[in-house]
């Protein structure tokens, strides 16, 4: 057995480093989910009944820093991707819910970039009570 500087066993450390990196992947998925739906507020203004006057406000000046939110939604992504490649790289295999929480997250992206009205449409008739 191998101690670290810090007495530790070397295993130890390394499985210490891996729950970092879960977290940190988990980290930029939950971002860049925040950033591509704020980066869609444009289209539908986040909770209307409670903040209606404000919430159209917002989705306008929302509106105006959309590109760059999914620019920085598709860099949180892609960031994701590397840290959980570059985990494997290092014989850390993420844990399963950063691994499914990530690809949620690259889903959810690429549907709020290209399909905007759709996803926009469909939370307003859940809204409404439209099955």
């Amino acid at each position: 057995m191998v101690l670290t500087e810090t007495g530790m066993p070397q295993v130890e450390e390394k499985h210490q480093r891996n729950r970092s990196g879960s977290a940190s992947t988990a980290f930029t998925s939950l971002a860049a989910l925040g950033s591509v739906i704020m980066a869609s507020s444009c289209c539908l203004p986040l909770l209307p009944f409670a903040f209606a006057a404000g919430a159209a406000g917002t989705s306008a000046f929302v509106g105006k820093l959309r590109p760059y939110l999914l620019v920085a939604s598709v860099l949180l992504i892609a960031f994701g991707f590397y840290k959980s490649w570059r985990a494997e790289q290092c014989n850390c295999k993420p844990s399963r819910i950063s691994t499914v929480l990530l690809w949620f997250s690259a889903i959810m992206v690429f549907l709020f970039i290209f399909f905007p009205q759709v996803i926009a449409n469909i939370i307003a008739d859940i809204l409404a009570g439209k099955s």
